[in-house]
């Protein structure tokens, strides 16, 4: 039946819209361990009974990935006949014939960008057709492709990953008094580098920094200045410059980039322990605002809205202090919470936010922390399309 169909389609519209429908099925997967079970799959038992697909890695030896058969009972056998075939003498850039007891085996190259990427081997108890080998040919050219672009797209993802954990802090230091709680999650499927970080570090012998900020735009200009903002508040704040002056000086380095100067939103605070809490002195440049929560439950902005980074030039910045009793909570996100999406509404609508906070009360950082991630990606049933990060501290 395979055979009278693939005699008939192979001269028809069959042949085209299975062929289309096999470029779709390739197509539609970036993940690169998922390709060469999709090869198979196309294949048989259309155009072969079984089919093994081989990959190889930097011009290395071929590697078996997949084997399917049209009768799974077989699969184990054909696996121990494939390992007395000599794979490595085919071909790897021209289509070839090989004998396996009880098969002929059409080798089709899996060449993609004049690169080999590995070999398709399709297998039959008669011999193939002409028009059997061009359509597999066909398909190994498709099937190279989408192998080569799902490579490139993880091997992409990897290297946003990488560059994004560059980005964050080293380690998470401990602050006598300091409960804290810190979450960032990048959005989208690749984790392409957003403009989203946090930082907590410590400045002097009894003081301690923090940083939230939100870069404008994503991918490696955002996180350049990323890496600008946040090396130069580690460098400035160790050095002694107040929080304000830091701003102040972070601002002028940004402008100084010229056409790569990116807006950066950015609350920046420095921590000190005291004997009845914890005093912080901030400064919100443009970036949403910091809410306290009290043990009470009540909740209330303590940062004044400034300047946000990167725009203007003649610009100076001015601290707030906020105290926090032992069990105060202060809570500073980044607009992929406040500006969350659902329909027309956005999550901090009528003070969203600080009503998602007042239910915390009597939380540690990281349940706070937590809750609030939670909060942001139930109140759209859609994934977001913006990053987001949470600093949460509370004295204890």
């Amino acid at each position: 039946m395979a055979a009278e169909w693939l005699e008939e389609s192979s001269r028809g519209p069959h042949w085209l819209g299975f062929l289309a429908d096999a470029s779709d099925l390739l197509a539609g997967t970036l993940d690169p361990d998922m390709v060469p079970a999709i090869i198979a799959q196309v294949v048989v038992p259309r155009l072969s009974s079984w089919c093994a697909v081989y990959t190889s890695d930097n011009s290395g030896p071929l590697r078996l990935v997949y084997l399917w058969h049209a009768d799974e009972a077989r699969i184990d056998g054909l696996r121990e006949q494939l390992a007395d075939m000599d794979i490595d003498a085919a071909d790897t850039r021209v289509t070839s014939m090989i004998h396996l007891p009880e098969s002929q085996v059409l080798a089709v190259p899996l060449m993609a960008r004049g690169r080999s990427l590995g070999m398709m081997c399709l297998g039959r108890p008669d011999r193939f057709p002409d028009e059997v080998i061009q359509f597999a040919e066909d398909i190994g050219r498709r099937a190279a492709l989408a192998m080569d672009n799902a490579r490139l797209y993880a091997q992409q993802a990897a290297a946003n990953r990488a560059l994004q954990r560059s980005l964050l802090p080293p380690n998470e230091p401990e602050v006598p008094g300091l409960d804290y709680g810190v979450i960032y999650e990048p959005a989208g499927e690749v984790n392409e580098v957003g403009g989203d970080f946090y930082d907590l570090f410590k400045a002097g012998d009894d003081s301690w920094r923090f940083a939230i900020g939100d870069v404008c735009g994503t991918g490696p200009e955002a996180a350049a200045v990323t890496g600008l903002a946040r090396h130069t508040l580690r460098l400035l704040a160790r050095e002694g410059y107040g929080v304000a002056a830091v701003l102040g000086r972070l601002n002028q380095a940004i402008l100084e980039e010229g056409e790569r100067a990116r807006f950066l939103t950015l609350l920046h605070g420095d921590i000190t322990p005291v004997p009845d809490g914890l005093e912080v002195r901030l400064v919100s440049a443009g970036h949403p605002e910091a809410l306290r929560l009290r043990p009470s439950g009540k909740v209330e902005a303590v940062t004044t809205p400034q300047s946000l980074l990167g725009v203007f030039h003649e610009v100076v910045f001015e601290a707030d202090t906020v105290h926090l009793d032992h069990g105060d909570v202060l809570l500073a996100v980044t607009d992929g919470v406040t500006e969350r999406r659902s329909g027309g509404r956005l999550l901090d609508d009528d003070g969203g936010l600080a009503k998602l906070l007042a239910e915390c009360a009597g939380l540690s950082a990281r349940a706070v922390a937590e809750r609030i991630r939670r909060g942001a990606a139930e109140f759209a049933s859609e994934p977001s399309a913006d990053d987001l990060a949470i600093v949460v501290l509370r004295a204890r």
